[in-house]
């Protein structure tokens, strides 16, 4: 009599424990598809920064150039490289 007690409050808790688990492991898996996610996409937008951020490193070379700079002190400030006769040595 007693076992058949027991078997009727055992068999259900188990029956429970096994939906709590199922639903335990759903849970960590769809955690871990959307942590996946995260870090794919996280992934994807490292990869575009350090796309541009080589671009910018392309674009400040160029920048830094001195034919860029005389072209650009020619053009918008009207410098010009002075003839080797106006150059005139200073000495202490």
């Amino acid at each position: 009599m007693m076992s058949h007690r027991f078997l009727v409050i055992a068999l259900p808790l188990l029956w429970l424990a096994a939906l709590g688990s199922a639903a335990g492991v759903i849970y960590s898996r769809h955690q871990a598809r959307d942590l996946f996610v995260r870090l794919e996409k996280l992934n994807a937008e490292r990869d575009a920064l350090e796309m541009e951020w080589g671009q910018l490193q392309l674009e400040q070379s160029a920048w830094s150039t001195n034919a860029f700079v005389e072209r650009v002190a020619n053009a918008k400030l009207q410098m010009n490289l002075p003839q080797a006769r106006d150059v005139r040595i200073v000495r202490p």
